[in-house]
């Protein structure tokens, strides 16, 4: 959970779906927030139940659309106070509610203000380069998810924790970009081995 690596563990995790450094759940809900709470800069606590809202929504679905193309789970806050089915948790949703009171008070005026500072030609040589990078990807991560997905499908189905610990040591020294997707998200093979004990 990204709020308990920061707050408990003092450390930045990379929690994105994608290869690279990014995660487009964030960037959905801050665009999202952005369009709709701007307006509510001056009531604080409109900011902040609107983006509990609306974070929470977006994750909930998030985490049911990449359920039902990959068949496994990507985070699971069962263990977590207060979840819904696993998909959202009450500290994530206080987390985003104050994440979202500081992206519309503070980091998007910054932000804003820093954008338009910037050459508008060279704004969109930078943000052509950045959408043909997120492309490309979107395309490639699809790709070692696919390799992770085979790699554990080949399992026998009375595989335990412990064997999907090691199948996962295997797919981490494979390649640096499966490690990263594994690092992110390193309940993924075992959710995956549990997806095809049940076929």
């Amino acid at each position: 959970m990204i709020m308990e690596n920061i707050v408990l563990k003092h450390e930045f995790a990379n929690r994105g779906f994608l290869v690279g450094p990014y995660c487009p759940i964030y960037g959905v809900s801050s665009l999202v927030m952005i369009f709709i709470l701007s307006r509510y800069n001056n009531d604080i606590l409109v900011l902040f139940f609107m983006s509990v809202i609306i974070c929470t929504i977006i994750e909930y679905f998030t985490s049911y659309l990449l359920e039902k193309i990959f068949k496994a789970r990507w985070w699971d806050y069962y263990n977590e106070p207060f979840n819904l089915n696993g998909r959202i948790c009450l500290v994530n949703s206080i987390g985003f509610g104050l994440l979202g009171v500081l992206l519309i008070r503070i980091i998007n005026p910054f932000f804003t203000w820093l954008l338009n500072k910037i050459n508008p030609i060279i704004f969109i040589i930078i943000s052509s380069t950045l959408l043909a990078l997120f492309i490309f990807d979107v395309i490639f991560s699809f790709n070692v998810i696919k390799k992770i997905k085979i790699s554990t499908s080949k399992l026998k189905k009375d595989s335990t924790r412990t064997i999907s610990k090691r199948v996962r040591e295997e797919l981490i020294s494979k390649s640096i970009f499966i490690k990263r997707i594994l690092t992110a998200f390193p309940d993924l093979a075992r959710n995956l081995i549990k997806k095809s004990k049940n076929r």
